[in-house]
């Protein structure tokens, strides 16, 4: 996750008891006891104890936990539709928390769409005014929501589904109407709660896929609830994990799967394809060597003896990646006696993003066996990858 992007929501020192004596059961938390302790002590139940972590702008933020871990409960909190025990929930600068009633609203509406597990669709209304209702309770005008909605539904391809009604649609059909009703209110933050638990695996593997291609285009701050761990990996930025209302890690998929915090996380991603999982960046390396955009075929051919390599890649100054360089072409760069090595360059070599899944990269390697060129956005050489390392990274990874 790039952590340079602007915090979208702050959640500090999140605290939930449900209960008629809160203050007590907070203080038994504060000297050391857990939730079994303080509910039989108390009566008092410890929804959410402690909680923090940030909300990246664009990100895609996962809650997950199994049943009672506190994650549902943790999203009602985010918009209040649960009041919060103690603890601030800050969102563009406003703390949810200490907001009057009106305010809470306005917050609501700027901030805050919510798509649930149960789709809440209203079977007398068709799609198209499903998708308007939000837009309809807040007043906006009749030709321009049932534009915008128009363009939701379009946006999550349901286009010519406009007159049919729920029951003529597929669950996941449905779960599309919500998620467009959604997106309609062009509020700054989606939130999901178990969106796709009711869909049957196949349907829900599409809607995931989905949900992420609609991500790449829209970059909608999304947090997004559930259970299960295979969906936490497939389409989290980042997942924080609960259990028992406590934050047990929170970090990108491959480091929970790589670097799980405790033995409760090693239990918990016990059997993960962890093949599926691992990316480019784990089999990384550093470059041995590279040469620059203004040096001579000598230069570049004696950078290659000195690290007894038969190609070597080319940047600017700027580490964007302009080439790569084999050794025969700078023998014949010098015969031609060329001053620079640019126009002897090849494209024929594989590059891929740090977060390329691991297993695309074995049938990536060419016969010459390159190694794989790893950029980030700005096509800036971070590392390469060695086919050894990807063999290496995957029997590791089945090994686990």
């Amino acid at each position: 996750m790039d952590e340079t992007r602007p915090v979208k929501i702050q959640v500090r020192g999140l605290s939930k008891v449900f209960g008629k004596q809160p203050k007590k059961a907070l203080e038994l938390r504060d000297q050391g006891l857990k939730r079994p302790e303080i509910l039989e002590k108390t009566g008092q139940t410890l929804g959410l104890s402690d909680i923090s972590f940030d909300v990246y702008e664009g990100e895609l933020l996962v809650i997950m936990g199994l049943s009672g871990s506190g994650k549902s409960t943790l999203i009602r909190c985010l918009n209040r539709l649960i009041d919060t025990t103690e603890g601030e929930i800050i969102i563009d600068g406003e703390n949810i928390p200490t907001l009057g009633e009106k305010a809470l609203l306005e917050c609501r509406r700027r901030h805050f769409s919510m798509v649930f597990q149960n789709f809440a669709l209203f079977p007398h209304r068709t799609v198209q005014q499903n998708a308007e209702f939000g837009l309809e309770i807040r007043g906006v005008e009749k030709s321009e929501r049932q534009s915008i909605a128009h363009n939701a539904l379009k946006q999550v391809g349901l286009e010519g589904w406009e007159d049919a009604y729920p029951n003529q649609l597929s669950g996941g059909m449905q779960q599309r109407v919500g998620l467009a009703r959604a997106l309609a209110n062009d509020a700054s933050v989606l939130l999901m709660d178990e969106a796709f638990s009711a869909l049957d695996p196949l349907i829900r593997k599409d809607m995931q896929q989905e949900l992420l291609q609609l991500q790449s285009k829209m970059q909608k701050t999304t947090v997004f609830i559930t259970h299960d761990l295979d969906e936490a990996l497939n389409i989290g930025d980042r997942i924080v994990l609960l259990k028992d209302g406590e934050v047990v890690q929170i970090g990108t998929p491959e480091e929970i799967l790589t670097k799980p915090a405790d033995d409760y996380v090693r239990r918990f991603i016990e059997g993960v394809d962890r093949s599926r999982i691992l990316t480019a960046e784990s089999a990384m390396r550093p470059v041995r060597t590279t040469a620059r955009d203004s040096d001579g075929p000598r230069t570049a051919l004696h950078r290659m003896r000195d690290h007894s390599i038969d190609s070597i890649y080319v940047t600017d100054r700027d580490r964007q990646l302009l080439g790569l360089l084999e050794a025969d072409a700078a023998s014949r760069a010098i015969e031609a006696k060329a001053e620079t090595i640019t126009d002897h360059l090849t494209q024929d070599f594989r590059k891929v993003p740090p977060d390329e899944p691991l297993q695309n990269l074995f049938a990536m390697f060419s016969e010459k066996s390159y190694p794989i060129a790893v950029v980030d956005e700005q096509q800036r050489l971070l590392g390469v990858v060695v086919k050894g390392a990807v063999l290496d990274e995957l029997a590791r990874a089945g090994e686990q």
